[in-house]
């Protein structure tokens, strides 16, 4: 490594990306730019916080392309050659929407960026404003310093994700797929954060796969009438009698390549065992990141959403329910036809699908995350994990592009950080934004 007072040492322009990443990351919450998921209450909130981050590159010389998927929804892509453009390029993708929030059951104005108590606070704090702000603070250094590493970089900000991405990374593939032609792997959220196994070791988890998203939009029809009548063709009843199946079914145990490896390497570093007969309460016994880990075991299908009637009087012909399924990979194939049977006949399903992920966790991709992490933290141990949720890496897979959860962040053992991602007095801390900042720097200098 080059000498530390060297103007050109990769130590000074970490710590100039450090002073950086804590105001982006402050400056960025403050931007609201919620998601509903419904159109009509969907602001220009993505498209100024798109706009801020086109300014801060374009502020030190990347030319960058900037797309309305449609009026408010901003998505910002740029790219840094790299020294070998014959390899595939590495895609770093962050998206800028964010979910709602309730002020009132807030510490603080979710949308303030306050820095205190040695946190960043506000929604977006860790899902996932802190990654674009690493993401953007090493991307500057670069450029203004005129490193070149070692392929091309490609950055991505991109809209939507909280919706499933149909005005952000999906349409982004589907109109403007040579923007990310010759990308072969990519990183994004939802992993590399740490948990304390002891005072000298810390397990990192990498995101190398991810459940399927499964939205099942069920509809029931039967005969509309006067409330006071009988009535055997209540489509109300069909509707909770299927949803209540669907609720209180419980799908098998199903150990999945990275749910194993994963299992595998917290007992070689804990000395835990998991056995089947009790996996759900052994794997309770790693902390709260335990609920994610339990949630990857099987297949899950949550109703979350009715909706019929229109007066107490009236028994509608309709009724409608949303459930939220969530799919291992390896069941793709026969989950739909397990759902019509659970919910049985006379049920109209419908489906929103984006399929489940899982990558390899080997290669110098895997291997340049495990020594960036070893470099700024002596006890780290990267371990694979699956996400139960889902991200822009689902987009970007149509494509060919395997994609990793890596979004470092060294936390201190008592912060519930799973319960912080769409919750109350989301934060992050303003140390795990400089490691996170560190880390991504040494990253994709040897990747």
């Amino acid at each position: 490594m080059p000498d530390i007072e060297s103007p050109e040492s990769p130590a000074v322009l970490r710590t100039r990306a450090e002073d950086e990443v804590v105001q982006f990351c402050s400056e960025l919450i403050r931007f609201e730019s919620v998601n509903t998921g419904d159109p009509d209450t969907i602001g220009d909130g993505e498209a100024q916080a798109a706009r801020y981050i086109e300014h801060k590159l374009r502020e030190v010389g990347y030319e960058t392309t900037y797309i309305e998927s449609a009026p408010g929804r901003g998505n910002v892509i740029c790219r840094l050659e790299g020294a070998d453009r014959t390899r595939g390029s590495l895609l770093i993708h962050g998206h800028v929407d964010v979910v709602p929030a309730d002020a009132s059951e807030w510490t603080v104005d979710p949308f303030s960026g306050a820095v205190q108590d040695g946190y960043v606070w506000g929604r977006g704090a860790v899902d996932m404003k802190d990654m674009v702000a690493m993401t953007l603070a090493v991307a500057r250094e670069f450029k203004s310093n005129g490193y070149v590493p070692p392929r091309d970089i490609i950055f991505a900000f991109v809209s939507d994700e909280e919706a499933g991405g149909s005005w952000g990374a999906q349409w982004l593939v589907d109109f403007y797929p040579e923007l990310f032609a010759d990308a072969t792997e990519a990183i994004s959220e939802v992993g590399g954060f740490s948990i304390t196994l002891d005072d000298a070791r810390r397990a990192y988890l990498v995101a190398a796969a991810e459940k399927g998203v499964a939205w099942a939009h069920l509809k029931a029809t039967g005969r509309a009438g006067h409330g006071s009548m009988m009535n055997d063709d209540n489509a109300v009843t069909r509707i909770a009698n299927a949803v209540s199946r669907l609720g209180s079914h419980q799908f098998p145990l199903t150990m999945t390549a990275t749910v194993r490896s994963f299992l595998e390497k917290m007992t070689e570093l804990t000395g835990m065992e998991f056995p089947d007969d009790d996996l759900a309460g052994s794997i309770a016994k790693i902390g709260p990141v335990s609920r994610i880990v339990n949630a990857t075991l099987r297949n899950t299908a949550t109703p979350t959403m009715l909706k019929a009637g229109y007066k107490a009087n009236v028994i509608p012909s309709t009724a409608e329910a949303t459930v939220d399924c969530r799919v291992l990979p390896g069941s793709e194939d026969h989950f739909q036809e397990q759902i019509a049977e659970i919910v049985g006949d006379g049920i109209e399903i419908t489906w929103t699908w984006q399929p489940p992920l899982e990558v390899p966790f080997s290669g110098p991709l895997v291997e340049a995350m495990k020594a960036a992490l070893i470099s700024e933290d002596v006890g780290a141990v990267a371990v694979p994990y699956m996400l139960s949720g889902g991200t822009d890496n689902k987009a970007f897979a149509r494509l060919g592009i395997a994609g990793y959860g890596f979004s470092p962040l060294r936390l201190p053992p008592e912060l519930d950080f799973a319960a912080l991602f769409h919750g109350v007095d989301e934060r992050v801390p303003v140390e795990s934004l400089k490691f996170g900042t560190r880390v991504l720097d040494r990253l994709l200098r040897t990747c």
